[in-house]
């Protein structure tokens, strides 16, 4: 089975979190880290938003939750640390999401999964949910 690295947006991780559907496609994308179908990657700055987006009041998720998440991109994952693009975003706060992918592509197949496609450049590696559980389904 090939490994597939995957930055995670932060906005596919609230959804799975919010979602009830045990077969959602961003519960899917989040049971394939832990069980390591996927190997996150990521940089300082992005856990940082994780942990930030993740413990606003709105959303109530645990401690534990949140904990058992972070901690399971940290161990599974690879941190990485991305060369400056100078890239402009629609919103700069994707950037630290679009530079980590781009510095994993340099040598290994890498995604960026996002619930915002247009808030990115319109790339291959750049995908939706969806189209990445079929990028890992096709590849399994």
């Amino acid at each position: 089975m090939m490994k597939c690295y995957a930055v995670i947006d932060t906005n596919v991780l609230v959804s799975a979190l919010l979602s009830s559907h045990e077969d959602a496609a961003t519960v899917q994308v989040v049971n394939r880290l832990f069980n390591g179908d996927v190997i996150p990657i990521y940089s300082a700055e992005i856990l940082k938003e994780y942990n930030d987006v993740l413990h606003r009041k709105k959303f109530g998720f645990s401690e534990d939750m949140i904990k058992q998440l972070i901690n399971t991109v940290k161990h599974c994952g690879e941190l990485i640390i991305p060369s400056q693009t100078g890239a402009i975003l629609p919103d700069m706060k994707d950037l630290p999401f679009y530079e980590v992918v781009l510095e994993k592509r340099s040598g290994d197949d890498a995604y960026l999964v996002t619930g915002n496609i247009k808030h990115f450049p319109k790339e291959a590696y750049i995908v939706t949910v969806t189209e990445f559980l079929e990028i890992l389904n096709r590849n399994n």
